[in-house]
């Protein structure tokens, strides 16, 4: 059953409901979208700070994983919110551009 931009889905043996999206990104759009993260992130860090790896022991973060997020890897919107706070951004002034 089509329920606005979900299919709904039940598995009758377990008794579940999934809504499944009917149009979700393909791979490549969502890595063009994750790689435009990473690079909003580094714009912003390197306007506060002068290396990743300062501003990651800064926060507390291993400097792997905040490079892997500068670099394009998937973040949590939960660890996005806390970067954007530490970096003292918005999110409107992070999303106004690139982000069509």
């Amino acid at each position: 059953m089509v329920v606005g931009n979900y299919y709904r889905v039940t598995n009758k043996r377990s008794n579940c409901l999934f809504y499944l999206m009917k149009n979700p990104l393909n791979k490549k759009e969502e890595e063009a979208y994750l790689k435009k993260l990473g690079e909003r992130l580094r714009y912003f860090r390197k306007k506060k700070h002068s290396n990743y790896e300062y501003f990651a022991y800064e926060i507390g973060m291993s400097r792997t994983q905040y490079g892997a997020y500068e670099n394009g890897r998937n973040i949590q919107f939960s660890t996005l919110l806390n970067l954007l706070k530490a970096l003292d951004v918005s999110i409107e002034e992070f999303f106004a551009e690139g982000f069509n």
